[in-house]
């Protein structure tokens, strides 16, 4: 019963945090946290299950412990490979391969303490556990909560549909990947513009600077590429000094305020994205609900990692603190023994 009513209360602290903002971490791990807790009291509960039913479940959850790990990193190096085939071998591209890899060894690492009796290879891979249980718990709370966000519905009632750059195919072409982020801001404008009157149509920004390896501005391209598709010139409007997708929500700001004082906006991204980006907009001030477009499948586990990273680091003291006391546990244990 404890364990439930702990689920309770994170769960009306998530919903508080949702109606105050959506656009808050702290959101994710309430939910994470009142899943965890709902999860513990049905364990519990299992004491009074009918015969079969406790032995049954225990069975498949330490199938699931046992093999899961060894599934993760099979498919996560998996998708490594098809990454670097796909898409080159920049490090961003190696985040599932060498997750996957990761896994593999504190796998072997647990293994040879195992069998090899060590007392400081048993704790070096228990204070390295300890550490990960941290990191995939958040893990497990950014993709959840990403997931929900990104299935809220968009607002009604936005001036701007903002849309954020992305780098240009040698250095003048859209890519597909900013591509289906215009063609996703081009949906959200249309479906805004058929719902105001006239004299209030939405306004639609391309956000991106010029890289260093590019011919045009990236905002530019992207303006081309949707008025050669139809789209109204006299509805689009260039921010093209931004190089960061933190420039891209103040200088975007910048604009909005100039025209229209406390306008909302929905802005537009890759799906895998739109949860950081909202975390963005929030710490910039924009005031605007983030949506994503969709995106290859194979490029999903190394973008989603890449996300949380910068996420983990964002909030690096908190983090970093915790995973510093969890270490420090760890060496204590170790000269106690």
């Amino acid at each position: 019963m404890f364990a439930y009513v702990v689920s309770a209360v994170f769960l009306l602290l998530f919903g508080v945090g949702v109606l105050r903002d959506r656009r808050r971490f702290g959101n994710a791990v309430y939910l994470g946290l009142a899943v965890t807790f709902f999860g513990l009291g049905l364990l519990a509960g299992l004491e009074d299950a009918p015969p079969g039913v406790a032995e049954t479940v225990m069975v498949l959850l330490l199938l699931v412990l046992a093999l899961g790990p060894l599934v993760l990193a099979g498919l996560l190096c998996a998708n490594g490979v098809k990454m670097v085939r796909k898409e080159g071998r920049r490090p961003a591209n190696l985040l599932s391969l060498l997750a996957g890899l990761g896994i593999y060894g504190v796998i072997l690492l647990m293994v040879t303490a195992v069998v090899t009796h060590s007392k400081p290879l048993g704790i070096i891979a228990g204070t390295l556990l300890m550490v990960l249980g941290y990191v995939s718990f958040l893990f497990l709370c950014f993709v959840g909560y990403a997931f929900l966000y990104g299935r809220m519905r968009v607002r009604r009632d936005a001036d701007y549909v903002v849309v954020l750059g992305s780098g240009l195919i040698g250095g003048r072409r859209v890519s597909p990947l900013l591509a289906s982020r215009l063609d996703r801001g081009r949906e959200v404008y249309e479906t805004l513009a058929a719902r105001r009157e006239v004299d209030r149509t939405p306004v639609l920004i391309t956000s991106g600077g010029q890289g260093p390896d590019e011919a045009l501005p990236e905002s530019h391209a992207m303006a081309d590429y949707l008025v050669e598709r139809g789209f109204p010139a006299d509805r689009v409007v260039r921010e093209d000094r931004s190089r960061t997708t933190e420039e891209n929500m103040l200088f975007s700001k910048t604009l909005m305020e100039a025209d229209r004082p406390g306008a909302e906006c929905v802005i537009v991204t890759n799906n895998f994205h739109a949860f950081r980006a909202a975390l963005m907009a929030r710490k910039a001030g924009v005031n605007g609900q983030v949506v994503g477009s969709p995106t290859a499948a194979y490029f999903w586990p190394s973008a989603t990692i890449r996300e949380f990273a910068a996420v983990f680091l964002q909030y690096r003291k908190v983090n970093l603190g915790v995973c510093a006391a969890l270490v420090l546990l760890g060496c204590l244990a170790w000269f106690v023994s």
